[in-house]
């Protein structure tokens, strides 16, 4: 199943990138990605290299970044909260990250002056700080925080950043479509750079999540059993969220909110692979970044020359299977 994972991964990215609006043959595309990637030597123009390579190719690259990070995170969320419907979002990255883009845009008149783009700098800084007041606010009477609590939490801090948010878009109304172009999600301006700025922290969040799939196979007998097991639970459960929110902050803010990936790609392949997190997360990973090159190809091709935002197509395909995953969990007992 990896393997054909794989397949299809390497499928999706080829595919995407021999696509464009700019009518290049197969062999042109293919002749770059050599030159490049293996040294051979080429015969294309400047221009058609600097097409294939500076725009097609890190659009893709980072596509599967973002895909195989949100469905990763997704995963591990569903996971630490025994609950298929959880998503990256759930404790409030999404409401965070768009306060942060929105204050951004609004109140950054000069945006070159900065050494990096304040916006998605803005919007990871924002959801971290939305993500830790969830936890924080989150700790119920005891001395521990439960699931219920921290779900709740991050729906009033959501609300309320979003409150926020709102305010600040009234405020200043010649931003709006800007700060609205964010928040739908896309990856029009796709370059290394931003590639290279998220590259470290999907890295080390998805080497930390991926040795924990194991604890979350012991997690889903709960929390009770698993301590009695050797697992701390609660510590396995910051250690999860805290990884996976890192990493969805960091892809957020160069993606803009790009939703139900989490909430697609790992109920997908739970249902082929089964419960085991062991399998479900490696094959999220892989399924997760192939959906969203796809889903990217879509969103530039089938109005073009214009654009579908990313996070449009995602939702067009993501809310009709969300109501068959909360169907299928309410017959569950």
């Amino acid at each position: 199943m990896l393997a054909g994972a794989c397949l299809v991964l390497v499928g999706a990215a080829l595919l995407s990138v021999l696509v464009g609006p700019a009518d290049l043959s197969p062999g042109t595309v293919l002749e770059v990605l050599a030159s490049k990637l293996l040294g051979f030597h080429s015969h294309v123009s400047a221009l058609d290299a600097g097409i294939v390579w500076q725009i097609r190719a890190p659009r893709v690259v980072l596509g599967a970044i973002v895909g195989a990070t949100l469905a990763m995170a997704g995963a591990s969320y569903q996971g630490v909260f025994q609950n298929p419907l959880a998503d990256p979002y759930l404790l409030g990255v999404a409401a965070g990250a768009g306060l942060g883009a929105t204050i951004a845009v609004a109140e950054v008149s000069d945006p070159t002056t900065w050494a990096v783009d304040p916006v998605p700098l803005a919007a990871f800084l924002g959801a971290l700080v939305a993500v830790a007041l969830t936890y924080v606010l989150g700790r119920s009477g005891q001395r521990q925080r439960t699931t219920t609590s921290l779900i709740l939490a991050g729906v009033a801090v959501g609300s309320f950043f979003t409150a926020i948010q709102t305010y600040t878009q009234q405020r200043n109304t010649p931003t709006l479509m800007q700060v609205y172009s964010w928040i739908l999600g896309g990856l029009s301006t796709a370059d290394w750079q931003e590639v290279g700025l998220v590259i470290p922290y999907v890295a080390v969040c998805g080497a930390v999540l991926l040795a924990s799939r194991r604890l979350l196979d012991v997690m889903a007998v709960g929390d009770e059993e698993a301590d009695s097991l050797g697992v701390r639970a609660n510590r396995v459960r910051l250690l999860v969220v805290v990884a996976s929110t890192l990493a969805t902050a960091a892809v957020v803010a160069v993606s803009g909110l790009v939703g139900f990936v989490g909430i697609i790609v790992p109920h997908t392949v739970r249902l082929v692979v089964g419960p085991s997190y062991r399998r479900i997360l490696p094959l999220s990973i892989l399924v997760g970044a192939a959906f969203l090159i796809l889903a990217d190809l879509v969103a530039r091709t089938v109005l073009s020359p214009a654009e579908v935002p990313l996070g449009v197509v995602t939702a067009f395909v993501g809310a009709p299977f969300f109501l068959v995953v909360l169907r299928q969990s309410r017959r569950q007992p």
